[in-house]
């Protein structure tokens, strides 16, 4: 689970239903659950419009930096909405699209378009943007250009190579800590949890329907783990492992992100005669690691080094839909040596703009806090090197992107344990060969959460696969939300829908920026916009 724009991937023990967040290798931290939230004055709504949701709403809430201490400072979330149509009201829905540190105003209007017309009018479809984020304020952005180009490469080859990439980890996070030195305290998905109900009680509302991707599907367990009694329904999409939360959960994801790059590899051969880079998948796959090689030593358009090329591809491994765009631009260089495709490519991609360093501050606020990570860099060293050896496409990549938590400035918490027994039933939706939130977290969830069903996409590698164009996926959301009906079979899965298929080339990378992010890259290219490339 990863910010947006680089963009993919809880905090506290739990106590007979009491959370007492304990921060590593320190005294207690008292703050507990709030049974009864303080009353928060009513939301004023206003028009918000954009061309592509025109009955956009939105609105502001002020709610305590500390929940602990309600009557002291406040900081403001900002709201989104589309409000109900139909003469039978289901309450609101919160959206959420991830990261931590994802964008969700914007996701209101999506999901409200994008939900059969019937099932959206049913619901005020709410957005929000999590304390930090965007128009949140204090809106987070510890050190503005820290993924400027050109970066170290990622791979530590040289003791050279590590020093540079190690300082730059220890300058972002000391940035966050002499910049936000009262904030970092609460930023973490318990607070966020608690912003949540906040704003069910500004909503007026006794209890909340939910429905979140990736990082999101983490923020939502938690919620029910702390308000079971204030949940509805609650549809997680592209499921985060509550167990390995979250230094083991980025080993797990660079073996997952390896096997969909060779997936990416395989359909390159298969489209040989479009991209005349050979029909065997391993020598191609040879030919990318040769020129992320060469542009370590030139980086293309003095913008695309070793590691800016890695942050292109990335999102490859979150939606398919990019794979013609990025086969057109790789296959351009390794033939031809012309980097034009690969620069425009990664100002598509990769390049990292204002809302990306908030987004990325805030992931790293969110994530250091949350659970404890090594404070030894030996033991990051260890661990990377190993995984490196099998899964070589993003490991030290991601390394570099967490490291600031081996010196963040701010000590951890433990992460809740989400195991429930009190929630209505929770439907969860997985693709077998997700990166960003491999498989094996979605049964974990399933486990945990008594009375949940798993609907799978059998074969399917995307990351966040309900309304991006599957039919299958979309009537079991669809009939979940209308009313509350989901599927059982007594088994580990309950219900398994086929994949999309593979995109064509077409000539869609010759698009330019309409392939990265409009219809050519397929029917799910605006829900992954919304999504970020690792969040």
């Amino acid at each position: 689970m990863r910010a947006t724009a680089v963009s993919l991937c809880g905090a506290a023990a739990l106590v007979t239903g009491l959370v007492v967040a304990v921060p590593s290798a320190a005294g207690t931290d008292t703050r507990a659950v709030p049974r009864t939230a303080h009353t928060p004055h009513p939301l004023t709504w206003k028009k918000c419009a954009t061309k592509d949701h025109p009955k956009l709403q939105c609105a502001s809430l002020k709610v305590p930096l500390d929940h602990d201490h309600p009557h002291g400072e406040q900081i403001t979330l900002a709201l989104s909405r589309i409000a109900h149509t139909a003469k039978r009201y289901q309450g609101p829905l919160l959206v959420n699209p991830g990261g931590p540190g994802g964008s969700g105003l914007t996701m209101a209007g999506f999901v409200a378009k994008t939900l059969p017309a019937k099932v959206a009018a049913g619901y005020d479809v709410i957005g929000f943007e999590p304390r930090g984020v965007g128009r949140s304020k204090p809106a987070l952005t510890c050190r503005p250009g820290h993924f400027k180009p050109v970066r170290p490469a990622t791979v530590p080859h040289t003791a050279a190579l590590e020093k540079a990439n190690l300082n730059r980890a220890r300058a972002f996070a000391a940035a966050c800590g002499k910049k936000y030195a009262d904030v970092l305290p609460f930023i973490d998905t318990v607070s966020a949890v608690k912003d949540m109900d906040a704003i069910r009680a500004a909503l007026g509302a006794h209890k909340i329907n939910y429905f979140g991707y990736s990082y999101g599907t983490y923020l939502g367990a938690v919620y029910g783990k702390l308000f079971p009694d204030r949940v509805r329904r609650m549809a997680l999409d592209s499921v985060v492992d509550p167990h390995n939360v979250w230094y083991d959960a980025n080993l797990t994801q660079d073996h997952a992100f390896d096997s969909r790059h060779k997936a990416f590899m395989a359909w390159v051969a298969r489209h040989h005669k479009q991209y005349r880079l050979g029909k065997d998948p391993a020598k191609i796959e040879a030919r990318w690691y040769a020129m992320r090689a060469a542009l370590a030593k030139k980086p293309a358009g003095k913008k695309v080094g070793a590691a800016e090329l890695e942050d292109t591809f990335m999102p490859g491994a979150y939606f398919n839909g990019y794979w013609p765009f990025l086969a057109e631009a790789f296959s351009s260089y390794a033939r031809t040596k012309d980097t034009d495709l690969l620069v425009e490519a990664y100002e598509n991609f990769g390049a990292v703009d204002a809302a990306g360093d908030n987004s990325y501050s805030v992931y790293t606020s969110v994530g250091c806090r949350d659970a404890a990570w090594p404070r030894d860099w030996e033991q990051w060293r260890r661990d990377n090197w190993r995984t490196h050896a099998k899964a070589p496409f993003m490991t030290w990549n991601n390394a570099w992107y967490n490291a600031p938590c081996a010196f963040w400035p701010v000590r951890s918490l433990h992460h809740p344990d989400v195991t429930n027994t009190s929630l209505p039933p929770v439907l969860l939706f997985q693709a077998t060969d997700d990166a960003a939130t491999p498989y094996e977290g979605a049964i974990t969830m399933h486990r945990k959460l008594r009375g949940s069903s798993l609907v799978v996409e059998q074969g399917g590698g995307n990351h966040g696969i309900t309304l991006s164009g599957n039919a299958c996926l979309d009537r079991h959301l669809a009939a979940y939300l209308t009313d509350g009906k989901v599927p059982h079979s007594g088994g580990e899965v309950d219900a398994v829908c086929k994949p999309l298929p593979d995109p064509k080339p077409k000539g869609a990378a010759r698009a330019g920026a309409g392939a990265a992010t409009g219809d050519a890259a397929g029917s799910g290219a605006e829900l992954h916009r919304l999504l970020g490339f690792r969040g």
